[in-house]
Protein backbone atom coordinates (compact mmCIF):
# COMPACT_ATOMS: atom_id res chain seq x y z
CA UNK A 1 0.00 0.00 0.00
CA UNK A 2 1.44 3.38 -0.97
CA UNK A 3 2.06 6.29 1.38
CA UNK A 4 -0.72 8.25 -0.30
CA UNK A 5 -3.06 5.30 0.01
CA UNK A 6 -2.51 5.15 3.72
CA UNK A 7 -3.46 8.73 4.33
CA UNK A 8 -7.19 8.71 3.66
CA UNK A 9 -8.37 5.55 5.38
CA UNK A 10 -7.65 7.30 8.64
CA UNK A 11 -10.54 9.64 8.35
CA UNK A 12 -13.57 7.38 8.03
CA UNK A 13 -12.24 5.10 10.73
CA UNK A 14 -12.04 8.01 13.09
CA UNK A 15 -15.73 8.74 12.73
CA UNK A 16 -16.49 5.15 13.61
CA UNK A 17 -14.02 5.11 16.47
CA UNK A 18 -15.57 8.25 17.90
CA UNK A 19 -19.00 6.70 17.76
CA UNK A 20 -17.72 3.58 19.45
CA UNK A 21 -16.12 5.67 22.17
CA UNK A 22 -19.29 7.63 22.77
CA UNK A 23 -17.85 10.92 21.53
CA UNK A 24 -20.09 13.45 19.74
CA UNK A 25 -21.19 12.38 16.30
CA UNK A 26 -19.47 14.09 13.39
CA UNK A 27 -21.60 16.32 11.21
CA UNK A 28 -22.82 14.53 8.12
CA UNK A 29 -23.35 17.67 6.07
CA UNK A 30 -19.74 18.36 5.33
CA UNK A 31 -17.58 18.88 2.32
CA UNK A 32 -14.78 21.25 3.11
CA UNK A 33 -11.13 20.80 3.22
CA UNK A 34 -11.73 19.64 6.76
CA UNK A 35 -14.70 17.44 6.11
CA UNK A 36 -14.67 13.70 5.52
CA UNK A 37 -13.85 12.81 1.95
CA UNK A 38 -17.24 11.31 1.56
CA UNK A 39 -18.94 12.12 4.83
CA UNK A 40 -19.30 9.02 6.93
CA UNK A 41 -22.91 8.23 7.77
CA UNK A 42 -23.95 8.25 11.40
CA UNK A 43 -25.48 4.78 11.30
CA UNK A 44 -23.78 2.17 13.45
CA UNK A 45 -22.12 -0.90 12.01
CA UNK A 46 -23.70 -4.18 13.08
CA UNK A 47 -20.73 -6.53 13.52
CA UNK A 48 -22.64 -9.75 14.16
CA UNK A 49 -25.06 -9.64 11.25
CA UNK A 50 -24.55 -9.98 7.52
CA UNK A 51 -26.67 -6.90 6.81
CA UNK A 52 -27.81 -3.79 8.63
CA UNK A 53 -31.42 -2.81 9.27
CA UNK A 54 -30.81 0.95 9.12
CA UNK A 55 -30.29 1.23 5.38
CA UNK A 56 -26.49 1.18 5.47
CA UNK A 57 -24.46 -1.10 3.19
CA UNK A 58 -23.03 -3.33 5.92
CA UNK A 59 -21.75 -6.87 5.57
CA UNK A 60 -20.09 -8.78 8.43
CA UNK A 61 -19.32 -5.56 10.29
CA UNK A 62 -17.83 -3.69 7.31
CA UNK A 63 -19.77 -0.71 5.91
CA UNK A 64 -19.40 0.86 2.48
CA UNK A 65 -20.42 4.54 2.45
CA UNK A 66 -20.11 7.48 0.10
CA UNK A 67 -21.72 10.44 -1.59
CA UNK A 68 -22.11 12.16 -4.95
CA UNK A 69 -22.65 15.93 -4.75
CA UNK A 70 -22.69 18.23 -7.77
CA UNK A 71 -24.41 21.39 -8.96
CA UNK A 72 -24.11 24.47 -11.12
CA UNK A 73 -23.28 28.00 -10.12
CA UNK A 74 -22.32 31.48 -11.21
CA UNK A 75 -19.47 33.59 -9.83
CA UNK A 76 -19.01 37.31 -10.27
CA UNK A 77 -15.20 36.99 -10.30
CA UNK A 78 -13.96 33.51 -11.10
CA UNK A 79 -11.47 31.41 -13.05
CA UNK A 80 -11.69 28.61 -15.60
CA UNK A 81 -12.19 25.33 -13.76
CA UNK A 82 -9.97 22.25 -13.92
CA UNK A 83 -10.60 18.63 -13.09
CA UNK A 84 -8.44 18.61 -9.94
CA UNK A 85 -10.38 21.25 -8.00
CA UNK A 86 -12.81 19.82 -5.45
CA UNK A 87 -13.91 23.05 -3.72
CA UNK A 88 -15.67 25.03 -6.44
CA UNK A 89 -15.16 28.82 -6.47
CA UNK A 90 -17.58 30.30 -3.96
CA UNK A 91 -14.99 32.25 -1.90
CA UNK A 92 -13.31 35.41 -3.24
CA UNK A 93 -10.16 34.31 -5.11
CA UNK A 94 -6.91 36.27 -5.44
CA UNK A 95 -6.76 35.49 -9.16
CA UNK A 96 -10.49 35.52 -10.04
CA UNK A 97 -10.98 37.88 -12.96
CA UNK A 98 -14.25 37.31 -14.86
CA UNK A 99 -17.91 36.43 -14.24
CA UNK A 100 -18.69 32.91 -15.39
CA UNK A 101 -21.06 29.96 -15.08
CA UNK A 102 -19.43 26.84 -13.62
CA UNK A 103 -20.03 23.21 -12.79
CA UNK A 104 -19.86 23.35 -8.97
CA UNK A 105 -18.59 20.17 -7.26
CA UNK A 106 -19.05 19.06 -3.65
CA UNK A 107 -21.19 21.97 -2.50
CA UNK A 108 -22.53 20.43 0.74
CA UNK A 109 -20.40 17.29 0.94
CA UNK A 110 -17.25 15.90 -0.61
CA UNK A 111 -17.98 13.29 -3.24
CA UNK A 112 -16.16 10.05 -2.46
CA UNK A 113 -16.15 6.53 -1.11
CA UNK A 114 -15.12 4.89 2.13
CA UNK A 115 -15.01 1.64 4.08
CA UNK A 116 -15.28 1.45 7.85
CA UNK A 117 -15.48 -1.48 10.20
CA UNK A 118 -15.66 -2.67 13.79
CA UNK A 119 -14.95 -6.13 15.13
CA UNK A 120 -15.22 -7.10 18.78
CA UNK A 121 -12.27 -9.28 19.83
CA UNK A 122 -12.86 -9.23 23.60
CA UNK A 123 -15.98 -8.27 25.59
CA UNK A 124 -16.19 -4.47 25.45
CA UNK A 125 -13.14 -4.14 23.15
CA UNK A 126 -13.17 -3.79 19.37
CA UNK A 127 -10.80 -3.24 16.47
CA UNK A 128 -11.89 -0.35 14.25
CA UNK A 129 -10.69 0.99 10.92
CA UNK A 130 -11.60 3.56 8.31
CA UNK A 131 -10.44 4.17 4.73
CA UNK A 132 -11.91 6.98 2.65
CA UNK A 133 -11.09 9.14 -0.33
CA UNK A 134 -12.47 12.14 -2.18
CA UNK A 135 -13.26 12.13 -5.89
CA UNK A 136 -14.13 15.07 -8.12
CA UNK A 137 -17.60 14.38 -9.56
CA UNK A 138 -17.03 16.59 -12.60
CA UNK A 139 -13.92 14.74 -13.79
CA UNK A 140 -13.51 11.47 -11.90
CA UNK A 141 -10.06 12.63 -10.72
CA UNK A 142 -8.92 12.15 -7.15
CA UNK A 143 -9.26 15.35 -5.13
CA UNK A 144 -5.94 17.16 -5.63
CA UNK A 145 -5.51 20.87 -4.95
CA UNK A 146 -1.72 20.55 -5.26
CA UNK A 147 -2.17 19.71 -8.94
CA UNK A 148 -4.19 22.89 -9.47
CA UNK A 149 -0.96 24.77 -8.68
CA UNK A 150 1.46 22.63 -10.68
CA UNK A 151 -0.65 22.77 -13.84
CA UNK A 152 -0.54 26.59 -13.66
CA UNK A 153 3.22 26.82 -13.01
CA UNK A 154 5.01 29.27 -15.29
CA UNK A 155 1.83 30.74 -16.78
CA UNK A 156 0.96 34.42 -16.72
CA UNK A 157 -1.36 35.16 -13.83
CA UNK A 158 -4.10 36.26 -16.22
CA UNK A 159 -4.03 32.80 -17.82
CA UNK A 160 -4.53 30.73 -14.64
CA UNK A 161 -7.27 28.22 -14.18
CA UNK A 162 -8.39 27.69 -10.57
CA UNK A 163 -5.48 27.15 -8.13
CA UNK A 164 -5.72 26.44 -4.41
CA UNK A 165 -4.12 24.63 -1.49
CA UNK A 166 -5.34 21.79 0.67
CA UNK A 167 -4.66 18.52 2.47
CA UNK A 168 -6.20 16.46 -0.32
CA UNK A 169 -3.31 16.23 -2.77
CA UNK A 170 -4.00 13.23 -4.98
CA UNK A 171 -3.38 10.53 -2.38
CA UNK A 172 -5.27 7.31 -3.12
CA UNK A 173 -6.86 7.76 0.31
CA UNK A 174 -6.85 11.55 0.44
CA UNK A 175 -9.37 11.72 3.29
CA UNK A 176 -8.41 9.32 6.07
CA UNK A 177 -6.66 6.00 6.52
CA UNK A 178 -6.43 4.72 10.09
CA UNK A 179 -7.04 1.79 12.41
CA UNK A 180 -7.12 1.29 16.15
CA UNK A 181 -8.81 -0.07 19.25
CA UNK A 182 -12.07 1.12 20.79
CA UNK A 183 -13.64 0.57 24.20
CA UNK A 184 -16.94 1.97 25.43
CA UNK A 185 -15.34 2.51 28.84
CA UNK A 186 -11.77 3.57 27.99
CA UNK A 187 -12.26 5.39 24.68
CA UNK A 188 -10.72 4.96 21.24
CA UNK A 189 -7.06 5.07 20.18
CA UNK A 190 -6.33 5.19 16.45
CA UNK A 191 -3.23 5.67 14.28
CA UNK A 192 -2.73 6.81 10.68
CA UNK A 193 -3.87 9.71 8.54
CA UNK A 194 -6.63 11.46 10.49
CA UNK A 195 -8.54 14.71 10.69
CA UNK A 196 -7.09 17.26 13.10
CA UNK A 197 -9.07 17.97 16.28
CA UNK A 198 -9.82 21.44 14.94
CA UNK A 199 -11.38 19.88 11.86
CA UNK A 200 -13.57 17.65 14.03
CA UNK A 201 -14.79 20.65 16.03
CA UNK A 202 -15.39 22.78 12.95
CA UNK A 203 -17.78 20.20 11.49
CA UNK A 204 -19.81 20.22 14.70
CA UNK A 205 -19.91 23.97 15.36
CA UNK A 206 -19.98 25.48 11.87
CA UNK A 207 -23.62 26.36 11.00
CA UNK A 208 -22.97 25.33 7.38
CA UNK A 209 -21.30 22.07 8.44
CA UNK A 210 -18.15 22.92 6.49
CA UNK A 211 -19.98 23.08 3.14
CA UNK A 212 -17.56 24.33 0.48
CA UNK A 213 -20.12 26.55 -1.22
CA UNK A 214 -21.43 28.25 1.92
CA UNK A 215 -18.74 28.11 4.65
CA UNK A 216 -15.53 30.15 4.81
CA UNK A 217 -14.03 27.97 7.54
CA UNK A 218 -14.87 24.83 5.55
CA UNK A 219 -13.67 26.12 2.17
CA UNK A 220 -10.51 27.81 3.45
CA UNK A 221 -9.29 25.28 6.03
CA UNK A 222 -7.27 27.93 7.90
CA UNK A 223 -9.22 27.51 11.13
CA UNK A 224 -9.64 23.74 11.08
CA UNK A 225 -5.92 23.29 10.37
CA UNK A 226 -4.81 25.58 13.19
CA UNK A 227 -3.48 28.23 10.79
CA UNK A 228 -2.88 26.27 7.60
CA UNK A 229 -5.23 24.30 5.35
CA UNK A 230 -2.69 21.51 4.65
CA UNK A 231 -2.89 20.61 8.35
CA UNK A 232 -6.59 19.82 8.43
CA UNK A 233 -5.36 16.22 8.20
CA UNK A 234 -2.30 14.82 9.94
CA UNK A 235 -0.29 11.92 8.60
CA UNK A 236 1.43 9.49 11.00
CA UNK A 237 -0.80 10.63 13.85
CA UNK A 238 -2.04 9.08 17.10
CA UNK A 239 -5.52 10.16 18.19
CA UNK A 240 -7.30 9.40 21.45
CA UNK A 241 -10.96 10.10 22.24
CA UNK A 242 -12.80 9.50 25.52
CA UNK A 243 -16.34 10.34 26.64
CA UNK A 244 -17.43 10.30 30.28
CA UNK A 245 -21.03 11.25 30.86
CA UNK A 246 -21.64 14.68 29.27
CA UNK A 247 -17.90 15.45 29.00
CA UNK A 248 -15.53 14.39 26.23
CA UNK A 249 -11.77 14.67 25.79
CA UNK A 250 -9.42 14.35 22.85
CA UNK A 251 -5.66 14.32 22.36
CA UNK A 252 -3.61 14.00 19.20
CA UNK A 253 0.08 13.80 18.26
CA UNK A 254 1.73 13.81 14.84
CA UNK A 255 5.16 12.25 14.37
CA UNK A 256 7.66 14.05 12.12
CA UNK A 257 7.83 12.57 8.62
CA UNK A 258 8.75 13.36 5.04
CA UNK A 259 11.76 15.23 3.66
CA UNK A 260 13.33 18.43 5.02
CA UNK A 261 15.19 19.46 1.87
CA UNK A 262 18.39 21.53 2.11
CA UNK A 263 19.31 25.20 2.37
CA UNK A 264 22.19 27.65 2.38
CA UNK A 265 22.67 31.14 3.84
CA UNK A 266 24.87 32.06 0.91
CA UNK A 267 23.65 34.33 -1.85
CA UNK A 268 25.23 31.98 -4.40
CA UNK A 269 24.61 28.33 -3.70
CA UNK A 270 24.12 25.04 -5.47
CA UNK A 271 22.93 21.57 -4.64
CA UNK A 272 26.50 20.64 -3.77
CA UNK A 273 26.90 23.40 -1.18
CA UNK A 274 23.55 23.46 0.60
CA UNK A 275 23.01 22.00 4.07
CA UNK A 276 20.59 19.07 4.46
CA UNK A 277 17.64 19.75 6.78
CA UNK A 278 15.61 17.12 8.64
CA UNK A 279 11.81 17.42 8.96
CA UNK A 280 10.58 18.70 12.32
CA UNK A 281 6.89 18.79 11.35
CA UNK A 282 5.51 17.27 14.53
CA UNK A 283 2.21 18.57 15.94
CA UNK A 284 0.02 18.10 18.98
CA UNK A 285 -3.51 19.05 20.02
CA UNK A 286 -6.00 18.81 22.90
CA UNK A 287 -9.79 19.07 22.96
CA UNK A 288 -12.11 19.39 25.96
CA UNK A 289 -15.85 19.74 25.61
CA UNK A 290 -19.25 18.69 26.75
CA UNK A 291 -22.97 18.71 26.10
CA UNK A 292 -25.72 19.49 28.58
CA UNK A 293 -29.45 18.99 28.23
CA UNK A 294 -31.25 21.99 29.72
CA UNK A 295 -34.56 20.18 29.89
CA UNK A 296 -37.28 19.38 27.39
CA UNK A 297 -38.46 22.99 27.38
CA UNK A 298 -35.02 24.57 27.03
CA UNK A 299 -33.09 22.43 24.59
CA UNK A 300 -29.44 21.41 24.65
CA UNK A 301 -26.13 23.29 24.89
CA UNK A 302 -22.68 22.02 23.86
CA UNK A 303 -19.23 23.60 23.70
CA UNK A 304 -15.59 22.71 22.98
CA UNK A 305 -12.15 24.26 23.52
CA UNK A 306 -9.44 23.05 21.13
CA UNK A 307 -5.70 23.77 21.31
CA UNK A 308 -3.41 22.95 18.36
CA UNK A 309 0.31 23.48 17.72
CA UNK A 310 1.88 22.65 14.35
CA UNK A 311 5.59 22.86 13.51
CA UNK A 312 6.74 23.56 9.95
CA UNK A 313 3.25 24.20 8.59
CA UNK A 314 3.39 24.68 4.81
CA UNK A 315 1.17 27.10 2.93
CA UNK A 316 1.06 27.17 -0.88
CA UNK A 317 -0.58 30.40 -2.00
CA UNK A 318 0.27 30.72 -5.70
CA UNK A 319 1.60 28.65 -8.60
CA UNK A 320 5.30 28.92 -9.42
CA UNK A 321 6.11 31.96 -11.51
CA UNK A 322 8.04 31.61 -14.75
CA UNK A 323 9.47 33.38 -17.78
CA UNK A 324 6.01 33.91 -19.25
CA UNK A 325 4.88 35.54 -16.02
CA UNK A 326 4.48 39.30 -15.78
CA UNK A 327 6.32 39.23 -12.44
CA UNK A 328 9.53 37.33 -13.22
CA UNK A 329 11.98 36.07 -11.97
CA UNK A 330 11.05 32.56 -10.97
CA UNK A 331 9.38 32.23 -7.61
CA UNK A 332 11.21 28.93 -7.34
CA UNK A 333 14.66 30.52 -7.22
CA UNK A 334 14.19 32.08 -3.78
CA UNK A 335 16.55 30.91 -1.04
CA UNK A 336 14.74 29.28 1.88
CA UNK A 337 16.66 31.18 4.56
CA UNK A 338 17.32 34.73 3.39
CA UNK A 339 15.32 34.96 0.13
CA UNK A 340 18.49 35.48 -1.94
CA UNK A 341 18.09 34.40 -5.57
CA UNK A 342 19.77 31.12 -6.45
CA UNK A 343 22.55 31.82 -8.94
CA UNK A 344 23.78 28.25 -9.28
CA UNK A 345 21.94 25.25 -10.73
CA UNK A 346 18.49 24.69 -9.26
CA UNK A 347 18.38 22.06 -6.54
CA UNK A 348 15.33 20.37 -8.11
CA UNK A 349 13.31 21.07 -11.20
CA UNK A 350 10.24 23.30 -11.23
CA UNK A 351 8.04 20.79 -13.06
CA UNK A 352 5.36 19.29 -10.80
CA UNK A 353 6.76 21.07 -7.72
CA UNK A 354 5.34 23.78 -5.45
CA UNK A 355 6.37 26.98 -3.69
CA UNK A 356 5.75 27.05 0.07
CA UNK A 357 5.77 29.46 2.99
CA UNK A 358 6.67 27.78 6.29
CA UNK A 359 5.51 28.82 9.78
CA UNK A 360 5.08 27.42 13.29
CA UNK A 361 1.42 27.82 14.28
CA UNK A 362 -0.38 27.83 17.63
CA UNK A 363 -4.18 28.05 17.70
CA UNK A 364 -6.91 28.12 20.34
CA UNK A 365 -10.54 27.63 19.33
CA UNK A 366 -13.67 28.12 21.46
CA UNK A 367 -17.01 27.08 19.94
CA UNK A 368 -20.57 26.47 21.11
CA UNK A 369 -23.96 25.32 19.83
CA UNK A 370 -27.47 25.65 21.26
CA UNK A 371 -30.37 23.52 20.04
CA UNK A 372 -33.97 24.36 20.86
CA UNK A 373 -36.97 22.88 19.03
CA UNK A 374 -36.50 23.68 15.35
CA UNK A 375 -33.60 26.11 15.89
CA UNK A 376 -29.86 25.56 16.13
CA UNK A 377 -27.64 28.54 16.92
CA UNK A 378 -23.86 28.40 16.43
CA UNK A 379 -20.90 30.57 17.36
CA UNK A 380 -17.15 30.39 17.71
CA UNK A 381 -13.79 32.12 17.83
CA UNK A 382 -10.22 31.08 17.03
CA UNK A 383 -6.94 32.86 17.79
CA UNK A 384 -4.00 31.79 15.58
CA UNK A 385 -0.38 32.81 16.23
CA UNK A 386 2.03 32.29 13.32
CA UNK A 387 5.81 32.59 13.66
CA UNK A 388 8.80 31.95 11.43
CA UNK A 389 9.78 28.31 12.01
CA UNK A 390 12.26 27.42 14.73
CA UNK A 391 13.59 24.74 12.34
CA UNK A 392 13.62 25.87 8.70
CA UNK A 393 12.74 23.71 5.74
CA UNK A 394 14.81 23.73 2.56
CA UNK A 395 14.32 23.39 -1.16
CA UNK A 396 13.30 19.80 -1.84
CA UNK A 397 11.15 19.47 1.31
CA UNK A 398 7.93 17.49 0.96
CA UNK A 399 4.38 18.82 1.34
CA UNK A 400 1.02 17.01 1.39
CA UNK A 401 0.73 14.17 -1.10
CA UNK A 402 4.50 13.84 -1.45
CA UNK A 403 4.83 16.97 -3.62
CA UNK A 404 8.27 18.61 -3.34
CA UNK A 405 8.97 22.31 -2.77
CA UNK A 406 11.28 23.86 -5.37
CA UNK A 407 10.99 27.17 -3.52
CA UNK A 408 10.64 27.81 0.22
CA UNK A 409 10.32 30.87 2.46
CA UNK A 410 11.11 30.36 6.15
CA UNK A 411 11.37 34.07 7.05
CA UNK A 412 8.25 35.39 5.38
CA UNK A 413 6.94 37.10 8.56
CA UNK A 414 8.44 40.45 9.59
CA UNK A 415 7.06 39.85 13.09
CA UNK A 416 4.50 37.52 14.68
CA UNK A 417 1.32 37.23 12.63
CA UNK A 418 -1.99 36.97 14.49
CA UNK A 419 -5.12 35.80 12.70
CA UNK A 420 -8.52 35.82 14.42
CA UNK A 421 -11.66 34.17 13.06
CA UNK A 422 -15.17 34.79 14.38
CA UNK A 423 -18.30 33.05 13.15
CA UNK A 424 -21.97 32.70 13.95
CA UNK A 425 -25.14 31.45 12.33
CA UNK A 426 -28.41 29.63 12.72
CA UNK A 427 -30.24 26.69 11.20
CA UNK A 428 -34.03 26.42 11.13
CA UNK A 429 -35.88 23.18 10.33
CA UNK A 430 -39.30 23.84 8.80
CA UNK A 431 -40.02 20.12 9.05
CA UNK A 432 -37.96 16.89 9.07
CA UNK A 433 -37.21 17.35 5.37
CA UNK A 434 -36.55 21.07 4.86
CA UNK A 435 -34.15 23.47 6.59
CA UNK A 436 -32.67 26.92 6.06
CA UNK A 437 -29.15 27.96 7.14
CA UNK A 438 -27.71 31.47 7.57
CA UNK A 439 -23.97 31.90 8.34
CA UNK A 440 -21.52 34.76 8.86
CA UNK A 441 -17.71 34.55 9.04
CA UNK A 442 -15.15 37.27 9.81
CA UNK A 443 -11.34 36.95 9.63
CA UNK A 444 -8.89 39.68 10.67
CA UNK A 445 -5.09 39.79 10.75
CA UNK A 446 -2.75 42.18 12.54
CA UNK A 447 -0.20 44.53 11.00
CA UNK A 448 2.98 42.46 11.22
CA UNK A 449 4.97 44.50 8.70
CA UNK A 450 8.29 46.04 9.81
CA UNK A 451 8.46 48.99 9.37
CA UNK A 452 4.74 49.47 9.94
CA UNK A 453 4.12 51.61 6.85
CA UNK A 454 0.69 50.37 5.78
CA UNK A 455 -1.76 52.79 4.20
CA UNK A 456 -3.43 53.46 0.89
CA UNK A 457 -0.78 56.11 0.19
CA UNK A 458 2.22 53.98 1.28
CA UNK A 459 0.83 50.87 -0.38
CA UNK A 460 -0.40 47.64 1.16
CA UNK A 461 1.47 44.36 1.41
CA UNK A 462 0.30 40.98 2.65
CA UNK A 463 1.96 41.82 5.99
CA UNK A 464 -0.47 44.70 6.57
CA UNK A 465 -3.61 44.44 8.67
CA UNK A 466 -6.72 43.38 6.80
CA UNK A 467 -9.94 41.40 6.91
CA UNK A 468 -12.18 38.93 5.09
CA UNK A 469 -15.96 38.59 5.45
CA UNK A 470 -18.38 36.01 4.10
CA UNK A 471 -22.12 35.67 4.53
CA UNK A 472 -24.18 32.81 3.10
CA UNK A 473 -27.79 31.64 2.97
CA UNK A 474 -29.02 28.31 1.62
CA UNK A 475 -31.94 25.93 1.81
CA UNK A 476 -31.80 22.13 1.75
CA UNK A 477 -34.71 19.77 1.01
CA UNK A 478 -34.51 15.98 1.54
CA UNK A 479 -36.79 13.99 -0.76
CA UNK A 480 -35.57 10.79 0.89
CA UNK A 481 -33.04 9.80 3.51
CA UNK A 482 -30.37 9.52 0.81
CA UNK A 483 -31.31 12.20 -1.75
CA UNK A 484 -31.62 15.98 -1.28
CA UNK A 485 -31.48 19.18 -3.32
CA UNK A 486 -30.22 22.59 -2.24
CA UNK A 487 -29.93 26.20 -3.40
CA UNK A 488 -28.19 29.19 -1.89
CA UNK A 489 -25.85 32.15 -2.28
CA UNK A 490 -22.57 33.29 -0.72
CA UNK A 491 -20.95 36.73 -0.78
CA UNK A 492 -17.36 37.40 0.33
CA UNK A 493 -14.92 40.31 0.28
CA UNK A 494 -11.37 41.17 1.40
CA UNK A 495 -9.59 44.38 2.40
CA UNK A 496 -6.15 45.67 3.44
CA UNK A 497 -3.32 43.16 3.60
CA UNK A 498 -5.68 40.21 3.14
CA UNK A 499 -6.50 41.62 -0.31
CA UNK A 500 -2.86 41.25 -1.47
CA UNK A 501 -2.41 38.32 -3.83
CA UNK A 502 1.37 37.83 -3.74
CA UNK A 503 2.71 37.13 -0.21
CA UNK A 504 6.06 38.90 -0.61
CA UNK A 505 7.53 41.93 -2.32
CA UNK A 506 5.51 44.96 -3.44
CA UNK A 507 1.80 44.60 -2.94
CA UNK A 508 0.11 42.87 -5.89
CA UNK A 509 -3.64 43.07 -5.14
CA UNK A 510 -6.45 40.67 -5.90
CA UNK A 511 -7.92 41.26 -9.34
CA UNK A 512 -11.24 41.84 -7.56
CA UNK A 513 -11.84 42.21 -3.83
CA UNK A 514 -15.26 40.51 -3.72
CA UNK A 515 -17.22 37.58 -5.11
CA UNK A 516 -20.90 36.69 -5.35
CA UNK A 517 -21.68 33.01 -5.86
CA UNK A 518 -25.23 31.56 -6.17
CA UNK A 519 -25.34 27.75 -6.38
CA UNK A 520 -27.94 25.02 -6.93
CA UNK A 521 -27.31 21.30 -6.80
CA UNK A 522 -28.22 17.82 -5.62
CA UNK A 523 -26.64 15.16 -3.43
CA UNK A 524 -26.99 11.41 -3.10
CA UNK A 525 -25.42 9.92 0.03
CA UNK A 526 -25.38 6.33 1.25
Amino acid sequence: MSYRTGQSIARAALAFALAAAGAPALAQQSSPETAPASGAPSSQVVPDKTSATDGSLTWHGVTLYGAFDIGVGWVSHGLPENGYNYEGESLVNRNGNHPRFLVAPNNLQQTGLGLKGKEEFFPGWSVVFNASTGINPQSGQLANLAATNTRNAGLPRSSYSFAGDGARAGQIFNDELFAGISSAQFGALTFGRQRALGADAMLIYDPAGGAYSFSFIGYNGLMAGGGDTQDTRWDDALKYRLAYGPVHFGAMYKFASGQGGCYSASAAWTAATCTPEAPHNSAYALDLGGAYALGSAYGKFSADVVFQHINQAISVLNPLLGPASLSAPYQSTVNSINTNPITGPNLIGTNNTEYGIVTDNTAVMVAAKYTWDQFKVFGGYEHILQQNPANPLGVGASAQGGYLLSGVEDNNLDSNKIVQVFWTGAKYAFNPKAELTLSYYHEIQNDFRVPATCSAAAGYRSSCAGSLDEVSLYGDYHFTRHFDVYAGIAYSDVSGGVAIAIPHGPGVPYYHSNNTAPTVGARFAF
